[in-house]
């Protein structure tokens, strides 16, 4: 199919999380593979924030994204947080976020973007991906430090992430409860016990591509396809 370039800005996806997302464009990782899905089609922006919680998050957000010129051009946003906030608040308080708290400050993202002209139905949330404690206390140690996180703290933000997306009406892809219901041996899809190893990034890509695929699979290719450029008047088909 031919489409259109032009001077018009192309088509956006953003990836808005904490180091889960900033590490996605590495060795293939499933930011680089729905980056490589949507090639010609749209950018896919990684706004990934290793070590952030949703505090922060919230704060930074409008130097992140402000408000587009062309509403259509923001074609899907994923919010993808929850692993740092869970973080256990006596051992590591720097990174800890309270439940209440958490659910408001994405519900404040929520309403920041809806704000800015960018709907609910363009949102996707994630919950953070379950803790392997044995993996994850052992890179504790390595570094010097205690274990900081709990799996079953993590469910408790798991739930509320989930809560918060029905309440506001935006897709959710609950990460926590697929990786443990589709392989009990999870710690798979982990690298460290927290960050997800290659199989755990193909399997959250995999997931989250038809959530995505609902959102850009009507837009069309930037520019012509070769095969679509008369080569006796190439400016008439790439210009128009």
């Amino acid at each position: 199919m031919a489409g259109g370039g032009g001077g018009r800005a192309w088509p956006r996806v953003l990836l808005f999380g904490d180091s889960i997302t900033q590490r996605s464009f590495e060795n293939g990782g499933w930011g680089a593979v729905i980056a490589n899905r949507l090639v010609r089609k749209c950018d896919v922006l990684n706004r990934g924030l290793s070590g952030y919680n949703t505090k922060w998050a919230l704060t930074v957000l409008p130097k992140i994204i402000t408000r587009p010129t062309d509403q259509g051009i923001i074609a899907a946003v994923v919010v993808f947080f929850g692993a740092n906030d869970s973080a256990l608040k006596d051992v590591n308080p720097a990174q800890h976020i309270p439940l209440p708290e958490y659910a408001e400050n994405l519900k404040h993202i929520i309403q920041y973007l809806k704000s800015i002209g960018i709907c609910e139905e363009k949102v996707i949330m994630v919950t953070p991906p379950p803790l392997d404690v044995s993996a994850w206390e052992k890179t504790c140690i390595a570094k010097g430090n205690k274990l900081d996180r709990c799996n079953s703290v993590t469910k408790e933000y798991t739930q509320v992430c989930v809560r918060v997306a029905t309440e506001c009406g935006t897709d959710v892809l609950d990460l926590w409860t697929l990786m443990q219901s589709e392989n009990q041996n999870f710690s798979t899809y982990l690298l460290d016990g927290l960050h997800l190893s290659e199989k755990g990034s193909i399997f959250l890509e995999t997931h989250l591509w038809p959530l995505l695929e609902k959102r850009t699979g009507n837009l069309p290719m930037i520019f012509p396809h070769w095969s679509d450029i008369d080569h006796l008047n190439s400016q008439a088909s790439l210009l128009r």
